[in-house]
């Protein structure tokens, strides 16, 4: 009985012990865990500092893919296999459209997408220009920035009229061949009073808002005349409000756009950094409501510019601005509140993250160029992440979790790394990076030796050949993988295989913010 009871009494303090030894394991545990999540600001980034070179090596690469895309008489041209092109397009309205970019693996200048990579190159600059001044790719975006917004203003004639396209997408779909080659007729398409198109009149105005500010030191008079078109085009897309797809039918194949209250919103916003109007913050506000979305995340491209929109105006919140009023900061608030619902949406661990995402982590949304969403939403994340840190804002708050800028950052490169041949396939999506990228490229200058003889229907030879492309398309950020993260390198294949302007623009954005680190200025003005 005695030695029973010794027994038992030393296998109560055993468990005793073992108790108390888990909750020290718990308590330290939970200091670990709030310490990792502490109300305290991580330090603000100083100058650039030391240098990614993967980042760096990827970023320069990215920037050519503009330089292969340019349209008209090329400057300095330092792609071998590029010659002039489209010399006389907008001739038939006594303009030179010469200049602009076509959009992808065809000879198509259409105006939506080449505004938005032109907004979207200017953000990048905006931001990051003293990331990519380090790297000497600062000078070859604002020549690519400057390269779209000389086309857009002759595209802008008069107050009311803008032209928003070049070529017949149907005719030139029908040839396979070089750009220097070209005979075909290239017909102009117009917006107007009677024939509205505020999408992408507004997100016209957007770029040449936000390369006036891009411009503002360097060249003044340039970037005064990129502001006065601004304000022009913003007026006319909401002064004749109506959609481009309703008024041009035959764009809903190519560049269909949703909507038009998101460019207001856009143009409105970069309107008013550019110029410091309350009038235009105040009209953000006041269409929120309308246009804004507020409370619903959404994925940013070419035709949804919500979330761009969103950090955007969150930007004002963490660095505050003259003369906000209690309404406009209320309002600028609901807009804050929504990126930061797009902030938890894309962290992983985040309760309310989205589960549109390949199994190893691509954020995945369409099928079509898949890489577009992953690549904008990355630097979005870097954005937002790079605010927190300038601010010197601790957290964000997703459902009672918190996280921290380094959170979003990590996303990011997470995003990144999967593009440069961290995936499944082993393979880099952008062209030119690493050993292994797509051969294969759906891009006609590409696939055409450039010493070839080709007219419009003897070059479907060259689409037709089992060879690689005799010409590599540097930079070009293609479509990219399946849900299930296959990619097929076929030159048929548009879907995966065919490359953007647009794509170009928001990986470029991406490589800037991370080839180094370094606070963002808290005003572009």
């Amino acid at each position: 009985m005695g030695q029973r009871s010794k027994s038992k009494g030393w296998c109560g303090w055993f468990i005793v012990l073992v108790v108390a030894a888990l909750v020290a394991v718990v308590i330290v545990i939970s200091i670990r865990k709030k310490s990792d999540h502490s109300d305290k600001a991580a330090p603000v980034p100083g100058p650039p500092g030391a240098i990614e070179k993967k980042y760096s090596d990827a970023l320069k690469l990215a920037m050519q893919f503009f330089d292969i895309q340019k349209s008209g008489k090329l400057e300095n041209n330092k792609i071998s296999w590029r010659g002039n092109s489209a010399l006389q397009d907008g001739s038939e309205a006594k303009l030179d459209l010469s200049k602009g970019m076509y959009d992808a693996g065809d000879h198509i200048k259409f105006g939506f997408p080449m505004a938005f990579t032109a907004t979207v190159l200017s953000w990048a600059i905006l931001e990051y220009g003293d990331q990519m001044d380090v790297v000497d790719q600062l000078e070859p975006a604002q020549d690519s920035l400057k390269w779209i917004t000389d086309y857009l203003i002759n595209a802008h004639p008069s107050e009311n009229v803008l032209y928003i396209q070049v070529g017949d997408p149907e005719a030139d779909h029908k040839c396979w061949e070089r750009p220097e080659n070209m005979k075909e007729k290239r017909p102009l398409t117009q917006v107007n009073t009677s024939a509205p198109g505020t999408d992408v009149a507004a997100e016209t105005a957007a770029a040449m808002a936000s390369a006036s500010l891009v411009f503002k030191t360097s060249d003044s008079s340039y970037s005064d005349t990129l502001l006065k078109h601004a304000k022009q085009l913003f007026n006319f897309a909401d002064k004749y409000r109506g959609s481009y797809s309703v008024s041009i039918p035959e764009v809903q194949k190519y560049y269909n756009s949703t909507g038009y209250g998101d460019e207001l919103l856009w143009a409105a916003s970069w309107l008013y950094h550019a110029t410091g109007d309350q009038a235009y913050l105040k009209y953000t506000v006041q269409n929120g409501k309308a246009f804004a979305n507020w409370g619903s995340p959404t994925w940013f491209s070419w035709d949804n510019k919500l979330a761009g929109t969103q950090v955007l105006l969150s930007r004002v919140s963490f660095f505050g601005g003259k003369g906000i009023s209690n309404s406009e900061n209320s309002g600028l608030q609901m807009y804050r509140k929504t990126a930061e619902a797009v902030m938890c949406g894309l962290l992983p661990k985040s309760p309310t993250a989205t589960i549109s995402r390949t199994d190893s982590g691509l954020i995945w949304v369409s099928e079509w160029n898949a890489l577009q969403h992953p690549v904008a939403s990355a630097f979005l994340a870097v954005l937002y992440s790079d605010y927190m840190l300038s601010s010197r804002t601790a957290k964000l708050s997703c459902d009672g979790d918190s996280y921290k800028p380094s959170d979003l950052r990590n996303f990011a490169i997470s995003q990144v790394k999967y593009v440069l041949g961290e995936n499944p396939m082993k393979m880099s999506y952008l062209v030119g990076y690493g050993d292994k990228y797509p051969q294969y490229v759906h891009h006609r200058g590409a696939s055409i030796p450039a010493d070839a003889t080709t007219g419009c229907s003897d070059g479907f030879k060259w689409l037709k050949s089992e060879d690689p492309n005799p010409n590599v398309a540097i930079g070009a950020l293609v479509g990219g993988p399946f849900q299930n993260e296959s990619f097929v390198d076929s030159r048929n294949n548009s879907m995966q295989g065919e490359p953007s302007t647009y794509n170009g623009a928001v990986i470029v954005g991406l490589l800037s913010s991370l080839v180094t680190t370094s606070s963002v200025v808290q005003s572009f003005t």
